[in-house]
């Protein structure tokens, strides 16, 4: 049976070869009945759990079951399940789960298959349109990680927006969402992944990213903090991040500008004073947030939703 992309399920299926496998490689899986047995390095490695946001058609699925001890997959489209409950019917290590993963319990849906719970590796390509959502969902926030983080997550994404998890202090790609990715994992550029490599080709390229949670070396002494200070200080990119924090920061001593006060407070954080909130990297921001709270200045001001400063914006589909 043939199946044709839907419009409203942002549907786009990856058919390359080349970029399935460097995916798979990039979840370095292992437990299953792979085709190339596992290096003497990768011995002693647990057996893995794969939670699959998406399958499609089961291009991926199928080469994620060689590799893994168990694969649980979650379709939203429903003549999709048909097509996979058919398709992997005699693999007892798959188990598909029907819903919108956004809104689903995972625990819940899992409770009464002890085979598949705790999956512990993410594999997915995510829709363009709610990329934003996903990335909350599976990592959690600043204040707020995920209390049981996955040891990786392998995302096949825009590239765009690939860029911005991925970009470095300085550029132009580094925002407000490159902060809170890097302070919750690591993130890897994989590969790139052309548009001519689905089926039907979206309007953008893509990228596949790997993330790595774990605790930030420094943590944030208040997260929730840090985390409206990451978004007022990118809330205007084109100023000086000096500028942008005015109206926060208290003169402890009972004299000289606010302007002198943050001046001194950078250049105590060896930050040039005119430096704009992408010139910071997450470790200055984790300092810059714990000095204020350190010496009295907790308060912050009701800054736009970050919709209003870096939306990811949906990319219309091809079809």
């Amino acid at each position: 049976m043939t199946f044709r992309p839907r419009k409203r399920f942002a549907q786009h299926w990856l058919r390359s070869e080349k970029a399935l496998q460097r995916i798979v490689s990039a979840a370095n899986l292992s437990g299953g009945q792979a085709l190339v047995r596992p290096t003497q390095s990768d011995e002693g490695l647990p057996d893995d759990i794969v939670l699959e946001i998406g399958p499609g058609t089961g291009l991926l699925t199928r080469r994620l079951l060689r590799l893994a001890r168990a694969v649980v997959s979650v379709e939203i489209d429903r003549d999709l399940v048909k097509l996979l409950q058919k398709e992997f019917a005699q693999h007892s290590t798959f188990h598909l789960i029907e819903g919108d993963f956004l809104s689903l319990d995972l625990d819940a849906a899992l409770a009464n298959q002890p085979a598949f719970q705790t999956p512990n590796k993410v594999v997915a390509n995510i829709p363009y349109n709610i990329t934003g959502p996903i990335l909350e969902k599976l990592l959690g926030s600043i204040h707020q990680p995920n209390p049981r983080p996955f040891d990786s997550l392998v995302l096949l994404m825009q590239k765009e927006v690939a860029e911005r998890l991925c970009a470095k202090p300085g550029k132009k790609t580094f925002g407000a969402l490159s902060v809170r990715v890097q302070y919750l994992a690591e993130a890897d550029w994989i590969c790139d992944v052309p548009a001519r490599a689905f089926q039907p080709p979206p309007k953008v390229d893509s990228a596949v990213v790997r993330l790595r949670p774990r605790p930030f070396p420094t943590p944030a002494t208040n997260p929730r903090h840090m985390e409206t200070l990451v978004k007022l200080g990118f809330a205007s990119r084109r100023k000086m991040l000096r500028n942008n924090l005015k109206g926060i920061v208290k003169d402890v001593q009972g004299e000289g500008s606010e302007r002198d006060t943050l001046t001194d407070l950078f250049t105590r954080l060896n930050l040039n004073p005119q430096a704009r909130a992408e010139d910071l990297s997450v470790s200055d921001w984790v300092n810059l947030s714990n000095t204020l709270l350190s010496e009295g200045s907790t308060a912050l001001p009701e800054v736009p939703a970050e919709e209003e400063i870096e939306a990811i914006a949906p990319i219309p589909p091809a079809l």
